[in-house]
């Protein structure tokens, strides 16, 4: 009996031989189609969803994020994160039988040709996945839009409105939900950009919980959670393209102001050189252990006490949200919004003649 060797793998678009080096370094058998961000590795279409897919789920039991019977809500947005995190959620609960319910969570922050566009994305989301949806808009809770806001407070102080506001809106919608557990599509670019932006504002507070797969502050019952934290944005992406999903991809109006766009900017030629920096400035911000401070009571010195009053678990004073101060962020801020808001609506009065508002515009100029 006669030996027939095999023959070589051919592609069976073109019909041509396919070389060696273009294989997959997994199976071995088909074409490559992917680089891997993370460790250069080519791969084939169908090793990288089953690697990419493992990956989260490995994540996911690693760290326990979930126990039998648990709801849970989506932060959904409609980009490529939230609607790759819902894809894959509903994708391994089936496979591997997590027992989870899992509700969509969108947060309306008011921008218009944005959010708006984003959300219709969301809603087809919900009719593709077959999961709950619930909307919070910013109108709602705070009578704010962020196009107010921006109109108000300036559009360099965006970002720091709409992430206090949206981070509390979440929790609220949560609430209103009966769900104490919030999952958000945070991935490996976006902790260590994190890291990054603590390190360069000196904000050495936020340093060690920076890189935290699982959140939550003493006497709230609602914890975040990010499967997605060892998961490169790129990947991210291609996992979205490969497998068609639907997703908003344009960026927000307001977020090229943002200073997070500095250490995004840095954290793409630090990738250039070295792809693997994003998972090690992870590790570096998990290794991370700050020196707790001593605080000098009667001439001695006392290590149990945090400096600067620190309390975790207390309640805002106004709202009743979770907050480490007597009043939280959230209401400081409406505080200053609401100083302004009457010098704005009076000069959107259409009552006020065309003099009166030209001088009250000269009035605001600097020569």
């Amino acid at each position: 009996m006669s030996y027939t060797p095999p023959s070589d793998p051919v592609n069976k678009v073109t019909n041509k031989t396919i070389k060696i080096s273009q294989l997959c370094e997994l199976c071995h058998s088909r074409k490559a189609v992917i680089k891997r961000p993370k460790n250069l590795q080519k791969i084939c279409k169908l090793c990288f969803f089953h690697v990419f897919e493992t990956e989260i789920h490995n994540t996911i039991v690693t760290n326990n994020l979930f126990y039998k019977g648990e709801r849970v809500a989506v932060g959904a947005s409609g980009g490529k994160d939230s609607t790759v995190l819902a894809h894959m959620l509903k994708y391994l609960n089936e496979k591997y039988n997590y027992g989870i319910e899992i509700v969509l969570l969108s947060i309306d922050e008011g921008i218009v040709g944005y959010r708006d566009d984003s959300l219709a994305t969301v809603k087809r989301n919900q009719q593709q996945y077959q999961l709950p949806l619930e909307i919070v808009s910013f109108k709602e809770l705070y009578n704010w839009t962020m196009d107010e806001i921006v109109a108000t407070a300036g559009i360099r102080n965006s970002c720091t409105y709409c992430g206090v506001f949206r981070r509390q809106a979440l929790d609220r919608g949560a609430e209103k939900l009966g769900i104490h557990h919030v999952i958000t599509g945070h991935n490996a670019d976006d902790m260590a950009e994190t890291v990054l932006m603590n390190i360069l504002r000196g904000d050495v507070a936020r340093l060690e919980k920076s890189t935290a797969i699982i959140t939550k502050s003493k006497g709230s019952p609602i914890k975040r959670s990010k499967p997605f934290k060892y998961s490169y944005q790129k990947e991210i992406v291609l996992y979205a393209h490969f497998k068609k999903l639907d997703y908003f991809s344009t960026e927000c109006t307001y977020a090229p102001e943002a200073f997070r766009g500095t250490a995004r900017e840095f954290m793409k030629n630090l990738e250039s050189v070295r792809p693997s920096c994003i998972i090690d400035i992870i590790q570096s911000g998990e290794n991370l252990v700050l020196k707790q401070k001593k605080v000098h009571t009667n001439g001695q010195q006392n290590s149990n006490k945090v400096a600067g009053g620190f309390v975790d678990g207390n309640r805002c004073t106004k709202c009743g949200y979770l907050s480490s101060n007597d009043i939280c962020k959230a209401c400081i801020l409406l505080e200053g919004l609401e100083r302004n808001r009457p010098s704005i609506t009076l000069d959107n009065d259409s009552s006020v003649d065309g003099a009166a508002r030209v001088m009250r515009q000269l009035e605001h100029m600097s020569f």
